[in-house]
């Protein structure tokens, strides 16, 4: 569930969840933390979550000096909608790129520590202890067939002693 960040008039932002008002850093911060936000204007109920985010991106630019080129900046604005389209869904495909080559650099080396030792190794499913399991839960549940069977002769037999007094 998202924290729900309430932005005032005054453009105070205040966060729910905490009842606490919050600067952009803090927000930047819950987010690095993998924290998802969305932020609600407070008196149109208008979602402002992606300026905000643009906000907490201008201002890294403005403080670290590195950021994104001029030019391209320049045709983003110039080339409008599409062109922002088409770099949101590029960033998107990267993003995923990214994220997926880490989980196999992440796969890797787990596989390479357990092979040097430095890791216990993830317990294996063999086939054989596959192959046994039904075979004890077969038999566990013949016996328990073979008991309510035994249950319900017994209550026949009540029954048929009962009718005939």
């Amino acid at each position: 569930m998202p924290y729900v960040i309430k932005r005032y008039s005054n453009r105070k932002l205040y966060d729910t969840q905490e009842s606490r008002y919050v600067t952009l850093e803090e927000l930047e911060e819950l987010i690095r933390a993998g924290k998802e936000i969305s932020v609600v204007d407070v008196s149109t109920g208008e979602d402002l979550t992606s300026v905000t985010l643009a906000q907490i991106i201008l201002e890294n630019e403005r403080s670290h000096r590195a950021g994104l080129p001029t030019a391209f900046l320049h045709q983003l604005i110039k080339h409008g909608e599409a062109w922002q389209d088409f770099v949101q869904k590029s960033l998107k495909s990267s993003l995923e790129g990214v994220m997926t080559s880490q989980r196999e650099a992440d796969r890797v080396l787990r596989d390479w520590a357990v092979r040097s030792g430095w890791m216990p190794a993830p317990p294996a499913d063999s086939k054989a202890e596959k192959k046994a399991e039904p075979a004890q839960d077969a038999e566990a549940l013949r016996q328990e067939v073979s008991s309510l069977r035994e249950q319900l002769k017994a209550l026949e037999d009540r029954l048929e002693k009962r009718r005939e007094k």
